[in-house]
């Protein structure tokens, strides 16, 4: 598997070169997955913005994840992620009325468990906007570690499920191409 510095700088430049804006609302990786893709020169062409969303109500009020949702399943879900990846996605479309993809990370690092879901478990969830509607998915995983050892586990899947993204051929461009 690719590291994840090598993964960033591979989705920046394919991003670039097809003028495809990213968003990314995050809250057990508190930031590492917007730090990371900034560690590549050329990333502001890419990265519209990055939210760490730590706190549930910060991602009803800021990300409008609907309460009724979070309030019946908990911020540990699968459609809370794809909810704070429209949000981001949303927000970041505030100056330039567009933005291609957003991203959002929830679980629990550990050490305890969290509404009844276990230390390891966590959620990415994207929204990508496409020639033909939006297209929302989220991918689900459980891994075992330490705190440390999950967020990065965690930046490892947001990284590849990015980089699965850009793989589609009909993602509608925001940005001009750098290629």
């Amino acid at each position: 598997m690719m590291e994840a510095q090598e993964l960033a700088a591979r989705i920046v430049a394919r991003a670039a070169a097809r003028g495809v804006t990213i968003a990314v609302a995050e809250s057990l990786t508190g930031g590492l997955v917007a730090e990371t893709l900034v560690r590549t020169p050329g990333a502001s062409v890419v990265l519209r913005l990055g939210v760490v969303a730590y706190a549930t109500e910060m991602k009803q009020r800021v990300l409008h994840v609907p309460a009724s949702l979070l309030a019946e399943r908990g911020a540990v879900d699968p459609d809370v992620a794809i909810w704070m990846a429209r949000g981001v996605r949303q927000l970041a479309a505030l100056d330039r009325s567009a933005c291609t993809i957003g991203l959002g990370t929830t679980g629990v690092a550990g050490p305890g468990a969290q509404d009844d879901h276990p230390p390891g478990e966590f959620h990415i969830g994207i929204e990508l906007e496409t020639n033909d509607g939006l297209v929302a998915e989220a991918s689900s995983h459980v891994v075992l570690g330490d705190r440390e050892a999950v967020r990065h586990a965690a930046l490892e899947a947001a990284l590849a499920d990015l980089d699965a993204a850009l793989d589609r051929t009909d993602l509608v461009m925001h940005s001009e191409s750098t290629s």
